[in-house]
């Protein structure tokens, strides 16, 4: 039986509360087994000048986790070709892991998104989607196929990284937006100050 390892790629520029809760939820109430959050070093839809350096992402990340035992942080697209797309990145883990089953993690707006993907096809072909709703998106005409789970219970903030990057560029305090330990990161590295 392969362990099932569930896929959360982000940006997390910088990882905040919402984000663990979503990847905690995913590893404690559904039947994946563990969560890779997947620091993704440009994400082909997004203007890649405000992220901030992959191994401070990374190292932020890591920090959140902290010593949780069934998620854990991957940088494991840093060494892939640029921008990183979802489907490359699978065919890599598979080779590399032939003994986990992988499945991926996305917000709604992102399933609504998935069919300007690449390859998007084989990935509901190949993958199962389990899906957390984030207010004020559609769905879309793919949530009731039968590789997607939609997962409604997931408890959801409202808090986004652009938010928090503004605060800081502000000097407002982001405390108990972020996890103590990535507080203390981006105050000792001043990273998204300037």
């Amino acid at each position: 039986m392969k362990k099932v390892t569930g896929l959360f790629f982000g940006s997390f520029n910088p990882v905040h509360i919402g984000h663990m809760i979503i990847a905690n939820y995913m590893a404690t109430q559904t039947d994946l087994q563990e969560i890779w959050m997947v620091v993704s070093p440009q994400n082909p839809f997004k203007n890649k000048s405000s992220l901030a350096n992959n191994y401070d992402r990374l190292h932020m990340v890591e920090a959140a986790i902290g010593d949780n035992e069934k998620i854990r942080a991957s940088k494991i697209e840093f060494d892939l070709p640029q921008p990183s797309y979802t489907i490359d990145t699978l065919t890599y883990l598979k080779e590399k892991y032939p003994d986990r089953q992988f499945a991926l993690i996305m917000g709604g707006d992102n399933l609504a998104s998935l069919k300007k993907w690449k390859n998007y096809e084989i990935l509901l072909r190949d993958y199962h989607i389990y899906v957390y709703q984030r207010p004020g998106y559609e769905l879309g005409d793919l949530q009731n196929h039968a590789s997607v789970t939609i997962m409604d219970t997931v408890p959801l903030m409202h808090i986004s990284a652009s938010y928090i990057r503004k605060c800081i560029k502000e000097g407002t305090s982001v405390e108990y937006l972020v996890p103590d330990r990535v507080l203390k990161n981006l105050e000792d590295t001043g990273l998204y100050r300037s």
